[in-house]
């Protein structure tokens, strides 16, 4: 009864966001490449991999998730070398980095819609010998359809956050069932563990590895000079202070725009960088530089190394995939969605650049990984745009503060890592 209710309502629902999705395809671009995918339409290469059978599915909703699924597939790959996978992620941004990482012998698709009817043409084509699903993403016809034909099912660095856990509580009469389906969970906390135990899943089935983002790999050789070159291009010098937002989302630029316009007073060589979440905010983001009087220039501009440009008082990276190398030229960083947005983003990816790193109140979807680094005080979480300036004041100025937070979050991340090894170890009769 439950399935039947889900595949009436979801078409429904669907075709109310249709329009919206629609839209955000046309702002932000790259959605409308390959749209067949989503409906189990392939070009002739990717059928033909796919007809072949027997791959490991991967799915990773974004950018964040790939990243972890790239991982494992390394780590599945590093002991059973002949094996092939599939990659299939939602957002365009998640696919353009799969692209550039991927092995060229797995298959990258966008994750098809979750009719029965296109679930039911993938996993006939596909044949998998087994699903992992990254971190949260439950679709039900997926992981029933792959449980009715005897395929493992299992989630990867598992979690739920407190908010997901009571959206998932109040339909637990349908989450039940469908947890169920799953083979092995595998936790990144002991909370997630307990949520999942509360769900209904077995808690035979669930095993608390910790959270595979610690086994990020620490910036490559030449990820600082290229960095470093980017930002010479723009006019900033290897001695200027580089305050940068990474990953920022609405309202949180105007708080960094007023805190930098404060504060570069005191220090004349300071230069703001911002990098929004999302480059199709760039015309908004723009109009709040504009506003303050503030000089501005736009990566997109640059066009090279051997591009001359007066120092601006912002550089706003208005590219994708040179975040992380910019990381490592900073003096100082804030990681957005965590301000004026709630959930927050992906602490370690900086930190492990041994800067200092600084969030805001809202961290809701990192609770083990926020209160793992308060505990070592390896970053700092302010309550408000009134802290951050003091905050970020102190560490502008102080450079053995700023060391010394970066040494630990990196002795931290040390320490933490081994989540993937563990898991893969875990997996090992299901995919072998």
């Amino acid at each position: 009864m439950i399935w039947f209710v889900y595949n009436l309502l979801f078409p429904i629902g669907f075709m109310l966001f249709l329009p919206y999705f629609l839209l955000r395809m046309r702002r932000r671009g790259g959605y409308a490449r390959n749209f067949g995918q989503r409906l189990g339409r392939y070009s002739p290469e990717i059928h033909a991999k796919l007809a072949e059978g027997g791959r490991i599915w991967l799915h990773a909703v974004s950018v964040g998730e790939v990243f972890v699924a790239l991982q494992f597939m390394e780590g599945l790959r590093a002991k059973h070398p002949d094996v092939r996978f599939i990659l299939s992620t939602t957002t365009s941004t998640g696919y353009a980095l799969a692209e550039k990482k991927r092995n060229p012998l797995d298959v990258l698709i966008y994750f098809p819609v979750d009719f029965i009817p296109v679930m039911r043409r993938v996993l006939d084509l596909a044949r998998p010998r087994a699903v992992l699903l990254v971190e949260c993403e439950f679709w039900p016809n997926f992981i029933r359809m792959a449980h009715q034909r005897n395929i493992p099912v299992a989630l990867i660095n598992g979690r739920i956050s407190a908010r997901s856990f009571k959206g998932y509580h109040r339909l637990r009469f349908f989450a039940r069932p469908l947890l169920r389906c799953l083979d092995i969970l595998c936790a990144q906390s002991t909370a997630d563990a307990q949520r999942l135990i509360d769900l209904g899943v077995s808690p035979e089935k669930v095993k608390v590895l910790g959270s595979a983002k610690y086994d990020i790999l620490p910036p490559e050789a030449d990820a600082e000079r290229h960095a470093r070159q980017l930002l010479e291009a723009a006019g900033i010098g290897a001695s200027d202070r580089v305050l940068l937002g990474g990953s920022t989302w609405s309202g949180e630029e105007a708080v960094l725009l007023d805190l930098f316009k404060e504060v570069r007073t005191q220090f004349p060589d300071l230069v703001l960088v911002l990098a929004p979440r999302h480059v199709e905010r760039t015309p908004a983001v723009l109009e709040e530089i504009g506003q303050r009087g503030l000089q501005v220039l736009r990566r997109s501009q640059l066009s090279g190394a051997s591009t001359a440009a007066r120092r601006p008082d912002v550089l706003l990276v208005d590219t994708t995939g040179e975040l992380k190398n910019l990381y490592t030229c900073a003096t100082a960083i804030f990681v957005g969605k965590s301000l004026t947005q709630k959930g927050g983003q992906n602490i370690i990816e900086p930190a492990i650049c041994g800067k200092a790193v600084v969030v805001g109140p809202h961290m809701e979807n990192f609770p083990a990984i926020t209160e793992e680094f308060r505990e070592a005080s390896a970053f700092v979480q302010v309550k408000d745009a009134s802290e951050l300036k003091t905050v970020l004041l102190r560490l502008l100025e102080d450079r053995p503060a700023r060391e010394a937070m970066g040494q630990r979050a990196t002795e931290l991340i040390r320490k933490k890592a081994g989540a993937v090894k563990a898991t893969v170890e875990l997996l090992e009769p299901m995919v072998s």
